[in-house]
């Protein structure tokens, strides 16, 4: 069965062309569907049937999986169980009619538009101190290979941050297509930007003139000075020169928001504010989908219950009859 979790992992990679997140997430699965079916006296990948699928997501169930967790798993099952059945490792495809559990969606946390104003004039580092750590000190942040000295790296980081906070509210992108941006992706004449976003699905997304403002600062002011022999072609890159990681790209949301006296933010919740405020401007459902790189509308319609909700509670605090 070893051969067959193999196989269909790399059907999953090149064939379907997943991430390597979801590739790792459906083997785990797949994996301990296996073991719970060779436990039921499963001894090949024949011998699985529905009954044996069932149990295991009850088993799953009884551990305390949450609901999420439970429709990806089930979506592994059922997506193997196609493949296998095509591959003629299986008769029939045995799982086909199981049925996922309904996954709780939570409206996502947005932020007001001032509030993402405020946040747009938080990019601050200080002298000495960057976004990614103290210069200086029991463990300080290398200087970069392009050879600027304390102050200018700090100013570089500034700039740095200031261009990641634009750039992720301007464009709603998710934060692992921000820190996968080349130079060469950016139209500077269109302000639009090029983006490979999930299933290597390419889009271009426009931004405005306060982010080109910020990009044109970082390119002629910021860039040179953390480019080393790693940078290649990376738009944004971090202290040591290599392309800004999308955890560190997380810190600093992080800590600008806290710096600016704003509610936790995430570089996810920017894509939420600028989704909903599009809307909210009168934007059309498509056309933010498209933006967003979404490949189902009924992904985008959730931002349209967050207009929703914000007008209940305005309704609520404003009407004398509410």
């Amino acid at each position: 069965m070893r051969e067959a979790v193999d196989d269909f992992a790399d059907h999953l990679a090149r064939v379907c062309n997943r991430s390597a997140h979801t590739v790792r997430a459906y083997v785990g699965d797949l994996v301990s569907l296996l073991d719970h079916a060779a436990r039921m006296g499963c001894t090949a990948v024949a011998d699985l049937d529905l009954g044996m699928v069932r149990s295991w997501l009850a088993k799953q169930r009884t551990t305390g999986a949450a609901r999420t967790t439970m429709a990806r798993r089930a979506a592994a099952a059922r997506a193997f169980s196609a493949w296998a059945h095509r591959a003629g490792l299986i008769p029939t495809d045995v799982a086909a009619p199981l049925a996922s559990p309904r996954a709780h969606r939570d409206l996502p946390t947005v932020l007001r538009a001032d509030q993402a104003a405020t946040l747009m004039r938080a990019t601050t580092s200080p002298a000495g101190l960057g976004s990614e750590g103290p210069l200086e000190g029991p463990n300080p942040v290398k200087i970069s290979p392009g050879g600027g000295g304390e102050r200018e790296v700090a100013q570089a980081l500034a700039l740095r941050d200031r261009l990641l906070l634009e750039l992720l509210y301007a464009t709603g992108v998710r934060v692992s297509e921000a820190c996968g941006l080349d130079t060469a992706d950016v139209d500077h004449s269109r302000r639009v930007v090029r983006v490979l976003g999930k299933g290597s699905r390419e889009r271009s997304v426009p931004y405005g003139v306060p982010a080109q403002r910020a990009l044109d600062e970082w390119l002629k002011a910021g860039r040179p000075v953390l480019t080393g022999p790693g940078s290649g072609g990376a738009l944004l890159l971090g202290a040591r020169g290599g392309r800004l990681h999308p955890t560190m790209a997380r810190r600093i949301v992080a800590g600008c928001a806290e710096a600016a006296g704003l509610p936790r933010t995430t570089p996810h919740g920017l894509r939420h504010s600028a989704a909903t405020h599009l809307l909210e401007g009168g934007a059309d459902l498509r056309a933010v989908q498209e933006l967003l790189g979404h490949s189902s509308l009924a992904s985008t319609q959730i931002y349209t219950h967050v207009s929703v909700e914000r007008l209940r509670a305005a309704y609520r605090q404003a009407h004398p009859r509410a």
